[in-house]
């Protein structure tokens, strides 16, 4: 069964110091001041854009990645439904057409947006694991640490 807005919310919602706001008049999910998924309607310049490709129908949910590797990786998988547009070039996050992807995958993309973008102590609380000098997160290097 596809995923809907009201799915993305109750994922979202799910997490640890989650509110939920606004943000262009949209629906946004916030970890602290920071949103790591919101609706995200394609605009009449996106459809432009697409020049001719097919326009995702339905909801549109965009979600934060840790960096712009990985959202090439997450894209390189060519998974049904996760895609970007020239909008989002050189920004961390991919966009999520909710009608054709899973609960399962949707989950997935929304725990890792959480993920990239919750603080690190929240995260390795998250994780279960002891907030140490050594990381802040997933994929996350202490600041000053080089790693």
């Amino acid at each position: 069964m596809p995923a809907s807005l009201d799915d993305a919310a109750a994922i979202a919602s799910s997490f640890p110091q989650v509110s939920e706001g606004h943000r262009f008049a949209n629906r946004a999910w916030f970890v602290g001041t920071k949103a790591f998924a919101w609706e995200r309607p394609l605009t009449k310049a996106d459809i432009k854009r697409l020049d001719g490709a097919l326009v995702p129908e339905g909801p549109i949910l965009a979600v934060r990645t840790l960096d712009l590797s990985d959202k090439e990786a997450v894209l390189g998988q060519h998974a049904k439904g996760f895609f970007s547009l020239a909008h989002f070039d050189d920004y961390p996050a991919l966009l999520v057409q909710l009608m054709a992807v899973s609960k399962r995958s949707l989950k997935v993309a929304i725990e890792d947006a959480w993920l990239a973008t919750a603080p690190g102590a929240l995260v390795d609380q998250y994780l279960g694991r002891e907030t140490s000098s050594a990381g802040c997160g997933i994929g996350r290097p202490s600041p000053g640490t080089g790693s």
